[in-house]
């Protein structure tokens, strides 16, 4: 194995909660419908990056983030809902950061190791989103798929991350909440850190992630040691 050179984070679910804006705007739902319905919202979101894809179609994902939310909002009869729409979409810009992310990324900022955020996310709104998270100082480079017009795990998703750094694919690690992501980044031939806060089964792909993690904070160590 290479010796790692930079790391690259996957954004939302991984250093971003998606699901603080559906907890907040929907308070007065009861906690299990307010998840349920993020939980579509996230799901929707995720297929239909997907499935344009397969189409050869690409959409800004702030345009998928609405639609996936208008998806939502029909199947929970909450359409109608005076500027729930608005407040949910203003809150995705500026979600808050996952309670374990600043930590890993000052440990291995510390290190000396330059950091990327490589997503599906528009680089406006990911730049938005970092500020609002408190993550300015901590991330050197934001890759958004925009600059190829495919989203992950397309191979020219996590190629931005080679062209970034110059580097080739095993000195990039990658890092991903999502068992999807992690698998296509593996696939690619990163050095892959699935962090699995759920302790979700394993997905059935070709390539496994290097190394499955609980909690970002243990990121830093499995990356430094194959550094």
């Amino acid at each position: 194995m290479a010796r790692i050179k930079a790391v690259a984070f996957d954004a939302y679910g991984t250093l971003f909660d998606v699901h603080a804006p559906a907890r907040r705007a929907l308070g007065l739902l009861a906690p299990e419908r307010a998840a349920a319905f993020s939980d579509l919202w996230r799901r929707k979101q995720v297929e239909y990056t997907w499935l344009r894809s397969l189409m050869g179609v690409y959409e800004p994902f702030d345009r998928v983030t609405a639609d996936a939310l208008d998806h939502a909002l029909d199947a929970f009869a909450l359409a109608g809902e005076p500027g729930l729409r608005e407040t949910l979409l203003a809150s995705y810009r500026r979600l808050d950061a996952q309670p374990d992310a600043e930590p890993a990324l000052r440990a291995l900022t510390a290190a000396g190791l330059p950091i990327a955020i490589l997503s599906n996310g528009a680089s406006a709104t990911l730049k938005e989103g970092c500020a609002a998270a408190g993550f300015n100082g901590l991330i050197d480079r934001i890759l958004s798929v925009e600059a190829v017009g495919v989203y992950k795990p397309h191979p020219s998703a996590y190629r931005l991350a080679l062209e970034a750094f110059g580097a080739a694919p095993g000195e990039i690690a990658f890092v991903s909440a999502n068992g999807w992501d992690a698998a296509g980044g593996a696939q690619f031939g990163l050095f892959t850190l699935h962090v699995n806060r759920a302790n979700a089964p394993a997905e059935r792909l070709e390539a496994a992630p290097h190394a499955v993690i609980a909690t970002l904070k243990d990121a830093p160590a499995v990356i430094l040691a194959a550094a």
